[in-house]
């Protein structure tokens, strides 16, 4: 591990100028919150940081709901208590049940909504420095394109890279009204969930939109209004702490048997988490059936470009999206 200097923030405009203060001195620096994912890649050499700024200490874990309805979730908030908290567990069910399918409990105390939201994928190319990989050298190859292609994108992958987001909680997101507020030097900024995580293109190294410096302080969701009829399902190779191979976050408004609105998030499908808008569009309006779901998501993965060593997440998408519809439909 590379020497680095530890600072400790005492507020939120104290982390961005230290940040700055680094930036102006040649030296890069990094946010340190439950550092479940950081302290793994400073460790392995993944990544290399001059500067730590510990933000943990920050007074941004509340959990309130707004006059508006929309409930505010502060960034240090630990997974753990958010999955906890009668609230989110009463108006977004499948944002709980995200936060428990994933890792373990220890880490679920440790972990916060924040930095869930910046994990960084696990593809075992990603993890090993003695392989190419564009993600983590930009320009020195894909390993998994020709390589172990188990986990690979189903979906808007590029020649650069075909890795997939680890996320649990984001697949959920994907599925919700979502809006990241971020401060940086020039102040405030609000980001749609949809436009936070990119997908890989010619730069795969660049996970997200951020810009240098700025820092998640809240994540606000508003909705839709029928988000407490949600589920989420995950498929993995073991029955805990591992990451999807395919994830399904629903949420299903049924009135005398037909669709009036639907939110589909996926997992395991792409760079960033997914909203299978095709399939959502397919059913609105539509009988809620068995039929209907399973041909929704066969809509939806007409876009998928497996390869040999990942066409069965097809087959595990096309029978978990109609599961988890179908359980709603029966529940409302």
């Amino acid at each position: 591990m590379k020497p680095f200097t530890y600072e400790r923030a005492t507020s939120v405009a104290d982390a961005l100028r230290r940040t700055a203060g680094a930036t102006q001195d040649g030296a890069s620096a990094a946010y340190l919150a439950g550092g479940t994912n950081l302290v793994d890649h400073l460790r392995l050499g993944i990544r290399e940081a001059d500067r730590l700024i510990d933000v943990s200490h920050l007074d941004l874990t509340e959990v309130t709901e707004l006059d508006d309805g929309t409930v505010r979730i502060g960034a240090l908030a630990r997974n753990a208590d958010v999955a906890a908290h009668p609230l989110v567990r009463r108006r977004f069910p499948v944002v709980s049940a995200a936060m428990l399918a994933g890792a373990s409990g220890q880490l679920r105390n440790m972990a916060t909504m924040g930095g869930n939201l910046l994990q960084r994928t696990r593809c075992v190319y990603f993890q090993d420095l003695s392989t190419p990989c564009n993600k983590r050298e930009p320009g020195s190859g894909c390993s998994a394109i020709e390589g172990f292609g188990t986990y690979n994108a189903l979906i808007g992958a590029s020649d650069a890279c075909v890795a997939v987001h680890p996320s649990d909680l984001c697949v959920a997101l994907a599925a919700l009204d979502v809006t990241v507020v971020v401060e940086g030097p020039l102040g405030e900024r609000r980001i749609d969930f949809g436009d936070l995580h990119r997908l890989p293109g010619d730069r795969p190294d660049q996970d997200t939109t951020l810009e240098r410096s700025e820092l998640i302080t809240a994540l606000e969701i508003a909705g839709p209004g029928f988000a407490d009829r949600s589920r989420y399902r995950k498929l993995r190779e073991r029955a805990s702490y591992a990451f999807a191979t395919v994830s399904v976050a629903a949420a299903l408004d049924v009135r005398d048997g037909q669709i009036d609105d639907v939110r589909i998030g996926l997992g395991g499908v792409a760079h960033k988490p997914y909203r299978a808008r095709r399939a959502e569009d397919a059913l609105r309006g539509g009988p809620a059936t068995h039929e209907a779901y399973a041909a929704a998501i066969a809509t939806e993965l007409e876009q998928a470009r497996p390869g040999p060593d990942n066409a069965y997440k097809i087959l595990q998408l096309q029978r978990a999206v109609p599961a988890v519809l179908d359980a709603l439909t029966e529940a409302a």
